[in-house]
């Protein structure tokens, strides 16, 4: 059952995360049906300000003894640094070992990691951080490509807005449904989103290290919606195909036909952001040819299908084609 929810900030906290926790637990919300929450904001010392990450002071009214007894310790974002509070990392261990939930937003992961809570755990955060945790807690078991992460006792949450979908998913698992449904009514967002943080990744353009391929690959660029074969490129590049297939890993380091998906999922991504053209006109211009194709090779890619991909990014005006 949630209870009692303990929020962790320390210096350089991110306020929207930590406002993403204050909406979600932190307002009472028994008119809609919601059971109370006991929210405590909790600081190394109690009533002593601590600086934002935007320079607006934070004054937290409680200490790190009242973490105790929370049914949740939740830890929002703050500013990644190479050690943290040591009073914060045994407050967090001393819950854990005590049986309450924690709960990570963002790059509040690498609290939880560096307290040594992830060891061996499936975790996720930031994908622009996904490295940088691996290369610090290399026993971490990281998805970088999901909203949320819940392994039980332990909940890590991707970037920013992805915190909302996971206190949401935190709020239906121990108090149902609707009480999750009444709080996403109230913050106008949806109860739970579809899809992943890599539909919000920026893709990986692979880049031509050498220039004897450029003009061919310039050409390739500007001709997508013609059928290529590997063939057909190696005769244009005057080389045999078994040359050519080497030479093209070594200078872009990935194979003709992923290079050649690649930019096309790339010029679809472009053709779904700014244009009104539908699905399959998009196929037909980005060079996959069908539909069906598209979304094959834009789910495997992005995530998502093209047409989520679009309801979140598309053009809200008449854009040109």
């Amino acid at each position: 059952m949630l209870r009692t929810v303990a929020a962790i900030v320390i210096d350089q906290t991110a306020p929207f995360e930590f406002g993403v926790l204050c909406e979600v637990f932190g307002i009472d919300r028994t008119e809609e049906g919601v059971p109370p929450i006991e929210f405590r904001v909790c600081g190394e010392r109690a009533g002593e300000p601590i600086r934002t990450s935007v320079g607006a002071m934070l004054v937290p009214e409680l200490g790190l003894d009242a973490v105790e007894g929370a049914d949740l310790v939740a830890v929002p974002a703050a500013l990644i640094r190479d050690e943290y509070p040591e009073a914060v990392l045994e407050a967090l261990r001393k819950a854990h070992d005590q049986g309450s939930t924690l709960l990570s937003v963002c790059s509040g992961a690498f609290i939880l990691g560096a307290a040594g809570l992830l060891e061996g755990r499936h975790c996720t955060t930031h994908w622009r951080y996904s490295k940088e945790i691996l290369e610090r807690f290399p026993s971490v078991l990281l998805d970088p490509d999901v909203l949320f992460v819940d392994d039980g006792d332990i909940i890590t949450s991707a970037g920013t807005a992805a915190g909302i979908d996971a206190c949401l998913h935190l709020v239906r698992r121990e108090l149902g449904s609707a009480a999750a449904n009444a709080i996403a009514r109230r913050m106008v967002v949806p109860p739970q989103r579809d899809g992943g943080q890599r539909q919000y990744v920026e893709l990986p353009i692979p880049e031509c290290t050498a220039d004897s391929l450029t003009p061919l690959l310039s050409w390739v660029l500007d001709n997508l919606r013609t059928e290529h074969t590997v063939a057909d490129l190696a005769s244009r590049a005057n080389m045999s195909e078994r040359t050519f297939a080497r030479r093209f890993v070594a200078e872009t380091g990935t194979t003709p036909n992923k290079w050649l998906t690649m930019q096309r999922v790339l010029h679809a991504r472009q053709l779904l952001e700014d244009t009104r053209l539908t699905v399959d006109e998009v196929a037909e211009e980005s060079g996959f040819g069908s539909a069906a194709l598209l979304r094959h090779h834009f789910n495997k890619i992005v995530g998502v299908s093209p047409k989520d991909y679009r309801r979140t990014f598309g053009a809200t005006r008449e854009a040109p084609v």
